[in-house]
């Protein structure tokens, strides 16, 4: 997979002469949508992350269809996709033909984040659409049953590191999961029935149990952080220091014994500043992952079908 990088041809002030309202209009569009769904800002960076790691961030993500990544499992509960059409649709009135898909994405995801009590920064801009789906690289997805060793292999292969994966799980300081995502760890652990997973804290088990009941509705909403799940902030950080981080993919960043990546955690636990400075340096490099620039591509009118 390319990585951009100075030759990616992104710059944070690509839309200076063609949009230069762009960031302004994207925000006006997100502070409305959460007048609507409270749940908005975590719902818009997780369909960036889940754009970025299936072949680049190229908007493949939001094409309809039948055989397309959006109807593939890993992002069957991924949701927020009115809310880009709504930015879409504010741009072309504003720049009709000029800002892409792919960068209302980052934009968003950069928004969504700051206008949720997290970190602001610079994004650089200038990515161009794909013009089809990748369903058969879904698998590029991180998924909450991955083993530490996977997870990090996963980030090693688009150019992150340890210090990108620790920061960018941090995102699930706000939002919500699904209890289907994990009842494994409450009743069935490593495939033994009625074992719970040793490294999730007993009362916080209890807890979860009696939230996402056996033979309950598998698609109930949990928070993340169970105590300000609407706000980004470190608090993700001190759970997993508790054993109270939700998913296991969450928890095992602090309870793999001898993982580099249990260091950082406690950074990350101990100063909010370190995390946001991480988090945002982490969230540009994943924005650089495989952009088509200049000729390549296109930028889509609608976010949903090609031109």
């Amino acid at each position: 997979m390319m990585l951009g990088g100075s030759n990616a041809q992104l710059s944070a002030t690509f839309y200076a002469k063609t949009c230069p309202n762009v960031s302004s209009i994207v925000r006006s569009v997100l502070k409305q949508a959460q007048g609507n769904d409270i749940w908005i800002f975590p719902k818009i960076v997780r369909l960036h992350f889940h754009d970025c790691f299936v072949n680049g961030c190229d908007a493949s993500l939001l094409l309809n269809g039948t055989n397309t990544e959006k109807t593939a499992p890993p992002n069957l509960s991924t949701d927020g996709y009115a809310v880009i059409d709504d930015i879409k649709t504010a741009l072309e009135k504003a720049c009709p033909g000029v800002v892409s898909c792919a960068d209302i994405l980052a934009l968003s995801a950069q928004l969504s984040v700051f206008l949720g009590g997290g970190p602001t920064w610079q994004v650089p801009l200038g990515r161009r659409d794909s013009r089809t789906a990748h369903r058969d690289e879904i698998g590029g997805i991180p998924s909450q049953h991955d083993s530490l060793a996977n997870l990090a292999a996963r980030f090693k292969s688009v150019g992150l590191d340890s210090t990108d994966l620790v920061a960018l799980s941090g995102v699930h300081t706000f939002g919500r999961a699904q209890c289907a995502v994990f009842m494994d760890r409450l009743y069935n652990f490593n495939n033994v029935s009625g074992s719970v997973d040793p490294t999730l804290n007993a009362t916080y088990a209890t807890t979860l149990q009696g939230q996402c009941p056996k033979g309950g509705d598998v698609t109930s909403l949990i928070d993340l952080d169970e105590q300000t799940s609407l706000t980004f902030d470190n608090k993700y950080f001190l759970n997993l220091q508790n054993r109270r981080g939700l998913l296991q993919s969450d928890q095992e960043l602090f309870s793999t014994n001898g993982a580099e990546t249990v260091a950082i955690v406690n950074r990350f636990a101990s100063s909010q500043s370190q995390f946001f400075s991480s988090f945002a340096k982490a969230m540009i490099k994943m924005g650089n992952i495989s952009p088509l620039t200049g000729s390549n591509g296109e930028v889509r009118l609608d976010c949903r079908k090609i031109n």
